[in-house]
């Protein structure tokens, strides 16, 4: 018995990486994955088919169930034919984990339009059209009066949250973003049957490879037989874990790297100034500095 039996799940970006991870243990532990991976460069530019098919073909090989889609996750249309591949596929949905990003760095000062355009549209809007659609899915579920115990794990980074990383405002915003995202799904989608949290993962990936300050970290190699830190592989237990069935949590958001995992919890009030009457410049001059 798997922890995953019977449950059909989307992989974002399931081509490489921690993606690929998660595809891998989720069919180990019983599910039906859709592999979807558009096959691009780190800055998103260029496709191909390769890469999610790779994983599919190890997945079967293996015994499991999954097939391959190469539909992109930023594209509201191409969202929706992910969905619709997993139902006509395999009869449902009841996993969304979205994992699909590229990297576009730059400092602000001398950021392009197009960089933050790609950057925001694959993460931000990658995560909110497959969570649109298949909340969509299970939103018509509900209604219908057939049971939902649905999950949805999306992907927030450090470099949103709480270790912001120079050179990355695009990537740092669509992170943030993701992470106020997941908080207002989970309010929403509660009363449909459906959980939603995320991670914030630290990982070797071929983007954290190429993030300036941060590679040679990373590459640094680890002897044979010692606990690798940055490996991938580390992520995938907590994303199977929220994904199952009788899992509770939701609106969580979770710091994940190696053998740690940390509850992230959002903005909240710190020391508070009050005033007897309306502010002036000058009292908060000498109130705030």
């Amino acid at each position: 018995m798997g922890t995953l039996d019977g449950r059909v799940a989307i992989i974002t970006g399931a081509g490489r990486g921690i993606g690929r991870e998660h595809a891998l243990l989720f069919a180990r532990e019983g599910a039906a994955v859709v592999v979807n991976d558009l096959g691009g460069a780190n800055d998103g530019t260029g496709s191909d088919a390769g890469p999610a098919q790779q994983v599919v073909d190890e997945i079967v090989a293996a015994g499991g169930k999954a097939v391959a889609n190469t539909d992109n996750v930023a594209d509201w249309a191409g969202a929706e034919a992910l969905v619709t591949q997993a139902v006509r596929e395999f009869g449902r949905l009841d996993i969304l984990v979205n994992n699909a990003g590229i990297l576009r760095d730059s400092f602000i000062a001398g950021m392009e339009e197009s960089q933050w355009d790609a950057v925001i549209a694959v993460h931000l809007k990658g995560h909110a059209a497959t969570l649109h659609h298949a909340a969509a899915y299970w939103k018509a579920q509900s209604k219908a009066g057939e049971p939902v115990q649905a999950s949805v794990i999306n992907t927030a980074s450090a470099s949103g949250t709480f270790m912001p990383n120079a050179g990355q405002g695009n990537y740092g915003a669509a992170k943030a973003g993701i992470a106020a995202l997941t908080l207002v799904a989970a309010d929403e989608l509660e009363r449909y049957g459906v959980r939603v949290n995320a991670i914030a993962p630290i990982a070797r990936t071929r983007l954290t490879l190429a993030t300036p300050g941060m590679g040679a970290l990373f590459a640094a190699e680890v002897p044979e037989g010692e606990f690798d830190a940055f490996a991938p592989a580390n992520i995938s237990p907590l994303v199977a874990r929220l994904a199952a069935a009788d899992s509770k949590l939701t609106g969580k958001v979770y710091a994940v790297q190696g053998g740690a995992i940390s509850e992230l919890i959002n903005w909240h009030g710190g020391e508070t100034i009050e005033s007897d009457g309306p502010w002036t410049v000058d009292d908060l001059a000498e109130r705030l500095g």
